[in-house]
């Protein structure tokens, strides 16, 4: 590949299909760079490969499988439960941790790209919940990329463009309708000057690609937290001077903040739930024990008995109204991988 911008990478989730497909309607045949793309997709998902090649138009659209050659003009979307991992002139699929409770996810996509390609790399953030994308956006401003973010209002989902606006300094905030102009004139500037790509990024692709993890890999980049992973009970990390905040586990689960409050957030409301159903049954229990005391003329046994019955719906009444009030809008939404409207 030459030296201009020739890495695109983009990363969408919610509410990212309609600008997607205007991005990609409007790169030109001759585009002389190879795009890449992420969206939080479930395992064994159907259709979206059909959908963004029917898109794309003059530029064929083909799904990632490992070790394929990175050729121009063309469209790479990632498969279904893999990350996909840029390497020099090749793709590899990764069955690394989860980011974000997603795999594929946009982040390790975008830190690939930037140790492989550094400032040849153009990386793009679409519509979406949370704040996936932005600690690999990060990176590829850390290495010399473009970061570009959709314009949050012109986003179905604005949080996270935002996100990324608060933990990069953009080169540009683009409506999607004009983003594939935009992406077809940048893809042929010369690059600028490359940044060596930090350690820390570089662990954290071998992380995706499922190389070893353990706590003296997560030592070099990330600092013990008094926090456990939500997906494997395992104690998590602190990332050093992360943007976004995140957190990694000692086999490699990695969460931003915000997710990882949401995770928090959903056990919590679990836990109430239990413990309702529990003092629940235990009144049930106690209040039939007091009538057969009071049947058998044992009256101080079902006066016992009543008093505890009564105890114990007290406290299912405050536990009921603490899993009515969990239930309320935070105003923002779990965004973990869940379909995506493909029509």
């Amino acid at each position: 590949m030459s030296g201009n911008r020739d890495i695109i990478v983009i990363g969408g989730s919610s509410g990212a299909t309609a600008p997607l497909k205007a991005i990609l309607g409007a790169l030109p045949a001759d585009l002389p760079a190879a795009v890449f793309i992420v969206m939080h997709i479930p395992a064994r998902s159907i259709g979206i490969l059909s959908t963004v090649a029917s898109a794309a138009g003059s530029l064929p659209v083909r799904q990632a499988t490992d070790g394929m050659l990175i050729e121009q003009g063309n469209v790479y979307l990632a498969a279904p439960d893999h990350h996909l991992i840029l390497t020099k002139g090749h793709m590899r699929l990764g069955r690394g941790p989860r980011e974000n409770m997603a795999r594929p996810a946009i982040d390790p996509l975008f830190r690939s790209a930037a140790v492989a390609y550094g400032s040849r790399v153009i990386g793009v953030i679409l519509s979406g919940l949370l704040n996936d994308g932005a600690s690999g956006l990060e990176a590829v401003k850390r290495c010399g990329g473009v970061a570009i973010v959709q314009d949050p209002a012109d986003a179905i989902a604005d949080e996270m463009p935002r996100s990324a606006l608060e933990a990069v300094t953009v080169d540009l905030l683009v409506p999607s309708v004009t983003m594939g102009d935009v992406l077809s004139d940048l893809a042929r500037e010369a690059a600028g000057p490359n940044f060596p790509a930090p350690p820390d990024i570089r662990l954290e692709v071998a992380i995706a690609a499922g190389e070893r993890v353990d706590s003296e890999v997560l030592g070099q980049f990330s600092d013990p937290a008094a926090l456990t992973c939500p997906s494997c009970g395992g104690s998590l990390s602190k990332v050093r001077e992360a943007k976004p905040l995140r957190f990694r586990c000692q086999v490699g689960h990695a969460f931003t903040a915000d997710i990882l409050a949401k995770q928090q957030e959903n056990a919590v409301d679990e836990a109430l739930r239990v413990a309702l159903r529990i003092i629940e049954e235990r009144a049930e229990l106690v209040s039939r024990m007091a009538e057969d005391g009071r049947r058998s003329g044992r009256k101080a046994v079902a006066e016992m008995y009543g008093e505890r019955a009564a105890e114990y719906r007290r406290y299912a009444d405050t536990l009921r109204r603490a899993v009515l009030q969990s239930m309320e809008p935070s105003g923002s939404l779990v965004d973990e991988g869940a379909d995506i409207p493909i029509g």
